[in-house]
């Protein structure tokens, strides 16, 4: 490594306009951000269980169809997936958009794989939690999915959209309280 004379940088500092140009060790990693803290127990840890099976998630979407038929104008788009997301059962109701199908598939898919109600992760995201879009590209984050749970285990999911978010959980958690 090569060193000048004080007297060379002096000459430097002033051709800086006189300030003498010192240099400062880089700084250190960014402060941390708490995260909440460390629970003692795993949060969501709920276990998987035996899948749910076509004619049980048929049940569930009734419910689902009679919540919503009490609002005359709102349609749904329902879908039932598996532990592992997968679809199991899907209904359309005439006149639900189109769009809200493959979002009502990925909320089910988000609850079940993430073992929690999909408004946890839109309140996240409310609260100023951006980092949540960088989990998986497929992650929704919007009121309106729900785990399915029965005897303390997931059978699947239930995932509802064609209205508000607000209006997707009503009929959805309709249908996620048949199950006991």
């Amino acid at each position: 490594m090569r060193t000048f004379p004080t007297a060379l940088m002096f000459v430097a500092a002033m051709a800086f306009g006189g300030q003498a140009v010192a240099q400062t060790p880089p700084p250190g990693p960014p402060p941390q951000t708490p995260s909440g803290g460390t629970p003692e127990q795993m949060p969501f840890a709920t276990p998987y269980g035996t899948p749910i099976t076509a004619d049980r998630a048929a049940t569930i979407v009734a419910a689902v169809r009679a919540e919503a038929q009490k609002h005359p104008t709102w349609r749904f788009n329902i879908a039932v997936v598996d532990p592992n997301g997968d679809l199991v059962y899907f209904y359309r109701m005439d006149g639900a958009q189109l769009a809200s199908i493959a979002i009502s598939q990925g909320k089910a898919r988000t609850a079940v794989r993430y073992r929690r109600e999909t408004r946890v992760w839109y309140n996240a995201y409310e609260a100023g939690h951006s980092y949540i879009g960088t989990l998986d590209p497929t992650l929704i984050a919007s009121p309106g999915g729900f785990p399915l749970i029965e005897n303390g285990k997931i059978i699947g999911a239930l995932g509802c959209s064609g209205g508000t978010g607000d209006q997707d959980a009503t009929v959805c958690g309709a249908g996620a309280a048949t199950i006991k």
